[in-house]
């Protein structure tokens, strides 16, 4: 991948991108988001996890300036979205679930089209290699697949050179070559000192790319750590399985030494039958903390 004329601003100072302290969001009486607390640091990728209606793309376009809050302070990038004007929405970039494109234009003519929208913006060629769209520029918008959508509305977010990138579920419908191809160009952003905030549905993804996830469930952030570090308490738990007498067993505990110790005591020969010992991983910890009946919201 070429990354000429890609690197955007100088790494930020170490201080707040944004900030958000009890936000408030209802439909119809109904909280959408209740009481979000929430700082993502200049420079930093952060990941939002939730399942769907848990308020992820509600909190967004809080915070993208373009959908109203009930209740709570906001500020990103030094100002509130609410009423920010045209040379701070300059500094943000957006790529929504939404369709980013019209039809007619072709990917080329597209990306030209928007580059006049602002005062520096990255060059269509680059743009094209980074996304992985410079075999199909002169296709017409109309004619590609979903997940090829997804790339061009991921060039458009980026053109402008943001400060601060929102991505909402970007990686939808694209196949893993794009996705891959797609990671990288968030490496490059983020090691430039772009602050990214993504949302997504895909673990792997937020592990691979995220300093920082937030897990949301039913409209409240239930934990903010990296991804390595979250749910760390459920993560002391392991699970001590093995075979006695044909029937699987197994116990759960913090102290799985002592449980294997008891275990061989039983087995002189020093084998148990299927005996594993394992912990939570990532997907295990996140189906935990968002509940296996946490109720959903339209969001």
């Amino acid at each position: 991948m070429t990354t000429t004329g890609l690197q955007p601003p100088p790494a930020a100072t170490d201080r707040a991108a944004l900030t958000v302290r009890g936000l408030r969001k209802q439909y119809a009486g109904r909280s959408v988001l209740d009481g979000v607390d929430l700082e993502v640091r200049a420079g930093e990728c952060f990941a939002l996890l939730g399942p769907n209606g848990a308020g992820k793309t509600t909190a967004i376009e809080v915070l993208e300036g373009v959908r109203s809050r009930d209740a709570g302070e906001v500020t990103v990038l030094g100002e509130d979205p609410a009423t920010a004007g045209r040379a701070w929405r300059a500094r943000i970039g957006v790529v929504s679930q939404g369709e980013a494109a019209g039809p007619a234009l072709t990917v080329q003519e597209t990306l030209d089209h928007f580059a006049a929208y602002h005062a520096t913006p990255r060059s269509t060629a680059d743009l094209l290699d980074a996304v992985g769209l410079a075999d199909s520029s002169g296709t017409r918008v109309a004619r590609l697949s979903g997940g090829q959508r997804r790339r061009l509305a991921v060039a458009l977010g980026v053109q402008g050179r943001p400060e601060l990138v929102f991505l909402d579920e970007p990686t939808t419908g694209m196949d893993p070559v794009a996705r891959r191809q797609f990671w990288q160009l968030i490496r490059e952003l983020r090691a430039a000192g772009t602050t990214v905030l993504l949302t997504t549905h895909y673990l792997d993804e937020a592990a691979e790319l995220a300093d920082r996830v937030g897990v949301i469930a039913a409209g409240r952030l239930v934990e903010v750590a990296p991804p390595d570090e979250l749910g760390a308490a459920l993560r002391r738990q392991a699970t001590v399985r093995w075979l006695d007498d044909g029937a699987w067993r197994e116990v759960r505990t913090e102290q799985p030494a002592a449980v294997l110790r008891d275990l061989l005591a039983e087995h002189p020969h020093g084998e148990v039958p299927g005996l594993a010992v394992t912990r939570p991983g990532l997907e295990d910890v996140y189906l935990q903390l968002v509940g296996a009946g946490a109720p959903e919201v339209d969001a």
